[in-house]
């Protein structure tokens, strides 16, 4: 006999698995369908495994380079690759497992294999039929790759192969400044390789705020990373013993040697072999899924969220569409704030933001005030010797509400939550200025950015 469920998903990364478990916790027959281990990209092969190995790879730099500056001082520290990707395994294990007892937990059916849909309430996995009157697609997202370099992950390798090689590079050549490219490109640094950048566009990190790009970029550029900008990959040549990439910057033709190539230019829905066009879902030529305000496909019962739908390819806000599209099967009416979603770089220093950038403001057609303030400056920064970077906010002129929250420096990805809150509230910049923010502490730079809107910080 078929079984039947109220929900089933497609998908457990942090947009299926929560979804599941949140449809579950309302009371609606569940299962979620993955034909990999539970935590999709984000907990496999992306956020999760990456910044292990960001945090291993700072402390070691730490070690070799800060610690001298507090009066500390060891031989020079050495580093156990295998040991740091041992222990990145061990974490993304322990998540894998955490999430099998949440779905235990919540008793969501975990149904392993490859979910193709058959009609708008079937969904055949590995030979076996199960109903469903809800399907929620939730299939992430894969690396794009250049049809001239083939990707093998070990020499040529996407964000999935960066995360397991299995030694350190001497030269890594990065194909894309964006998110990925640098994250990852800053874990080989500090371990030693020589890393270049050749990116597309003329910033890097494109949709960061133009003033934070640029502090930014001549951080990591102190740090011994060395970025080509306005720069094309045209071609390459895959030797026995290295990598050349052949590149165009202006009229000017360029190339560049290395032991593997990091391609990190985006990422595309994973939509294969889903079985759209056996219920009539008809994928747009950009590749996302069309849903309505909803997350409804052209199907009503069948929804979308994540990465195969338009908009920012992050886990939080896959998972906040994941609580959603549960609560909406459920008869609830949630609301996603887009605009209050962050975007954080896991670099050190970090980078995050919210919101608009001044840019973006002013094509919305706001009359635009700003205030910045330097880490350099900040009492707790100057103590932990972590004084790089700023805080800039973004304000409406006429109103004094606050567009946009940017920030590069020490711990921006926890201190961004207090610009979520201020978007998410509509907070004006006044009263951001006025509220108290605890001495000393890295925060205060965002109060001091505040008082800035209006020309008046104390400690600049």
């Amino acid at each position: 006999m078929t079984d039947t469920f109220d929900v089933l998903v497609i998908g457990s990364g942090p947009g299926g698995y929560v979804a599941a478990i949140r449809a579950a916790q309302l009371g609606l027959k569940t299962a979620c369908v993955e034909k990999g281990p539970l935590g999709g990209t984000c907990l496999n092969v992306g956020c999760i495994p990456s910044k292990a190995l960001l945090h291993s790879s700072e402390l070691y730099y730490t070690l070799n380079h800060h610690l001298s500056d507090h009066g500390i001082h060891v031989e020079k520290a050495a580093f156990d690759f295998d040991q740091m990707m041992s222990r990145k395994r061990g974490i993304v294990t322990d998540f894998n497992q955490g999430i099998g007892f949440l779905f235990k937990k919540n008793k969501v059916a975990h149904i392993k294999g490859t979910g193709v849909l058959k009609d708008p309430q079937t969904v055949e996995v590995e030979g076996t039929s199960y109903k469903a009157k809800n399907i929620i697609l939730a299939t992430g997202s894969k690396p794009i790759e250049l049809p001239f370099l083939p990707v093998d992950e070990k020499r040529v390798v996407t964000s999935t192969g960066a995360l397991s090689l299995q030694q350190v590079p001497k030269r890594l050549l990065v194909i894309g400044a964006g998110v990925i490219g640098v994250e990852l490109g800053s874990v080989y640094n500090r371990l030693g390789s020589k890393v270049t950048f050749i990116e597309f566009l003329p910033k890097i990190c494109p949709t960061m705020d133009e003033a934070i790009s640029k502090n930014f970029q001549k951080i990591l550029e102190s740090q011994g990373l060395t970025f080509h900008l306005s720069s094309k990959v045209i071609s390459s040549d895959i030797g026995a013993e290295m990598i050349t990439l052949n590149v165009e910057k202006g009229e000017e033709k360029l190339s560049f040697e290395g032991d593997v190539v990091l391609c990190s230019i985006g990422r595309k829905p994973y939509l294969e072999g889903l079985g759209l066009e056996n219920v009539g879902i008809q994928k747009p030529e950009k590749g996302f899924v069309p849903i309505n305000g909803r997350f409804q496909t052209s199907i009503p019962n069948i929804y979308a969220i994540g990465d195969i739908v338009d908009g920012p390819m992050l886990a939080h806000k896959a998972s906040e569409e994941g609580v959603a599209v549960a609560e909406i099967i459920a008869g609830l009416h949630p609301h996603i704030e887009y605009m209050a979603i962050p975007n954080v770089v896991y670099t050190d220093p970090e980078v995050a933001a919210v919101g608009f950038t001044e840019a973006e403001a002013k094509s919305h057609g706001f009359e635009v005030k700003t205030g910045t303030f330097p880490f350099k400056t900040n009492s707790r920064a100057k103590c932990t010797g972590q004084v790089e970077g700023m805080v800039k906010i973004v304000s409406d002129a006429k109103t004094d509400t606050i567009l946009g929250v940017h920030i590069v420096g020490a711990h921006a990805s926890e201190i961004i939550a207090e610009g979520v809150l201020a978007i998410e509230k509509k907070v004006k910049a006044l009263e951001l200025a006025n509220t108290s923010h605890a001495h000393p502490t890295l925060s205060e730079a965002v109060k001091e950015a505040a008082l800035d809107v209006h020309g008046r910080p104390i400690h600049r």
